[in-house]
């Protein structure tokens, strides 16, 4: 098996943090604090507001609570007798308790306001997230590109903008408390400044390199893990069950399973052991640089620079600055690479909003009576041959046209235009004489019904499946479901079901019962049928649909209910199920070629009537002499 994967998409950004230099992630740090900070002002203001005043707050009493530790020593370090110098020191000791007992509160204040202000972000950001991707043009879904971006930002934007907000506010309380250390010092003694720095580099040092090894083991991790995951899916899908058990499968795969898990394990003791380096080596240069610091401090106190109290004090400081030290940077190689992810998530949202589709206020009417196409023209992004070209037809309501013809002819891309849902390049589409260009997308759209080959299978009830075309999961005309499910040859599905209407319609419910593709596919026939739209589109509907139930929807759908204000468009390659519609229009390579009734393209002789008679003879039960010449 080839060892290196492609670049997943959304591995865009992993172990950027290992390989940006510190200086770059200090200038990067104070943007990603102010953009995390409109995050959360947008999101809630009061809660953002009492989560800076509680931060700074515990800050402050960190310092004050160190300031009075440095009393207490000084009481007790003073001249006179023990009980005098403890009752000496009680005040300012319980000035220290008092400054923790305040700080414990409020760092419960800062994890409230926390707990207020994160979910509304994370709601905010995802609802937003999901509306514009849920409102973008069609084309744009068919991007591939767009898709990565879009699956990258659910995967790992908002995943990340869930946890960065407490990364943040980790990394302003270490800051702070490292800061607070500093003054505390320099209040001491300003020669105390260069000591700290002294004593906390080797220690910094050591945490950068840490945590930039456990980065680029992340990654090399990940990538092992992504084949690790193709294994294990062939073992545990059940699509694949019965072909690995004929081949006599297994032993491969497990062997060839064994083999990455076993390079994981190898990756991890690897990390482990450079970690016990790393921490080590960093213990040995902070010991000596701590025993350089204190050697400076015992020299500072023996030239009577610095009470013996200032330094004790000093001592306390440093070690409770290399503890923030450390935390620090850790965080911030959490914040600078999961910043990334929100950048990028945000950048997605921003591109969304200039791909969503036109807002007008013209809406398009409830009936329409005919449709023009006028030399229309459509291609893909990406493909320099278009899938529509110079296109025009007239469709009238009460009739029942066919779009027919081979793969990638077109004949579903004029469907979709004539519908609205892609934008003619060039050429018109119009309603009633009306260009849609001038109405609301999204009031097109709502007069257009669209059943699909592949319809989308909603894990709601049996009736919530039918009225969902309306834009509503609980309210619902029981009639019109009736009817509905009726024409669609549903009705005998649902009634079927346990709790027939109300059924939910996926197993990954307790109660839910899974349809087969045809069962589907009728229930998509209801869904369009119960929206009631000016507009009906049946694309390949009834491909997974048994002969009586494919009869029984043409029947309803093309014949005898075929509603007289409505323009009903199927495309299909089953060219038996259109010889009743109207016109027949038939399509190669984005243009139409032929058009006209069954019986016309028939007289033509043309491409529909090739197609038409190769069909056909594949239900003869006797080969006649001239079929055996052709076979032979």
């Amino acid at each position: 098996m080839v060892e290196e994967m492609e670049e997943a998409y959304w591995s865009l950004f992993d172990g950027a943090a290992a390989q940006a230099t510190v200086r770059q992630m200090l200038a990067r740090l104070p943007k990603i604090a102010r953009q995390i900070g409109q995050l959360a002002w947008r999101a809630d203001r009061n809660a953002t507001r009492a989560l800076i005043i509680c931060e700074l707050a515990s800050a402050a009493m960190t310092a004050f609570g160190l300031m009075a530790s440095v009393s207490v020593l000084q009481a007790l370090f003073a001249q006179g007798p023990t009980p005098d110098r403890v009752w000496a020191a009680l005040p300012q000791l319980l000035a220290v308790v008092g400054c923790l007992a305040a700080r414990g509160l409020l760092e419960g204040g800062v994890s409230a306001a926390q707990a207020q202000v994160t979910p509304k972000i994370r709601t905010a950001l995802e609802t937003e997230f999901l509306s514009l991707t849920a409102h973008v043009r069609l084309e744009v879904v068919d991007n591939p590109d767009w898709h990565d971006e879009a699956y990258r930002a659910n995967d790992r934007g908002l995943f990340y903008a869930r946890q960065i907000i407490g990364q943040v506010v980790d990394l302003a309380s270490a800051m702070l408390a490292l800061m607070g250390t500093a003054g505390v010092l320099s209040v001491l003694h300003p020669a105390l400044l260069p000591l700290l720095l002294l004593s906390v580099v080797p220690v910094g040092a050591a945490a950068v390199h840490s945590a930039r090894a456990r980065f680029h083991s992340y990654k090399r991790y990940n990538a092992l893990q992504r084949r690790v995951r193709v294994f294990s899916w062939l073992l545990l899908e059940p699509d694949a069950a019965a072909e690995l058990r004929s081949d006599t499968a297994q032993r491969a795969l497990l062997e060839e399973h064994h083999r990455l898990v076993s390079k994981i394990a190898e990756e991890d003791t690897q990390l482990g052991m450079r970690s016990a380096a790393l921490a080590l080596a960093g213990r040995t240069a902070g010991g000596l640089a701590l025993g350089v610091t204190y050697t400076a401090l015992g020299a500072m106190l023996i030239a009577g620079w610095l009470p013996l109290a200032a330094g004790a004090g000093a001592v306390l400081a440093i070690q409770t600055s290399q503890s923030s030290l450390k935390r620090l940077i850790n965080v911030s190689h959490l914040v600078y690479e999961h910043a990334m992810w929100v950048d990028d998530l945000l950048a997605f949202q921003q591109r969304c909003r200039k791909l969503t589709p036109r807002q007008n206020d013209l809406a398009a009417p409830p009936t329409v009576k005919t449709i023009t196409l006028r030399d229309v023209t459509y291609a893909y992004p990406g493909r320099d041959t278009p899938a529509l070209d110079r296109v025009s037809l007239t469709l009238t309501s009460g009739e029942a046209v066919a779009f027919v013809g081979l793969n990638g002819s077109g004949k579903s891309t004029c469907a979709r235009v004539l519908a609205g849902l892609y934008d003619a390049q060039d050429g018109t589409v119009c309603w009633d004489g009306v260009n849609v260009q001038e109405m609301d997308a999204q009031s097109v759209h709502a007069q257009v019904a669209c059943v699909l080959q592949d319809p989308v299978r909603f894990p709601f009830s049996a009736l919530s499946n039918l009225t969902i075309s309306t834009g509503t999961l609980t309210e619902a005309d029981p009639q019109r479901a009736l009817d509905a499910a009726r024409a669609s040859c549903a009705e005998q599905v649902i009634a079927g079901l346990p709790h027939q209407w109300d059924t939910l319609l996926s197993k990954r419910f307790r109660g839910g019962r899974q349809l087969s593709a045809g069962q589907w596919a009728k229930i998509a026939v209801g869904r369009g049928l119960y929206k009631k739209a000016p507009v009906l589109l049946l694309d390949e509907p009834t491909a997974s649909m048994d002969p009586p139930s494919e009869h029984g929807i043409y029947e309803a759908v093309l014949r005898s209910d075929l509603r007289q204000d409505r323009i009903t468009v199927l495309i299909s390659h089953r060219l038996a199920s259109v010889v009743d519609c109207d016109r027949i229009y038939v399509f190669d390579e984005g243009r139409i070629v032929e058009a006209g009734t069954h019986q016309e393209l028939m007289d033509l002789g043309g491409a529909y009537a090739s197609m038409f008679t190769l069909q056909a003879s594949g239900y003869r039960t006797t080969a006649g002499p001239d079929d055996e010449a052709v076979c032979a």
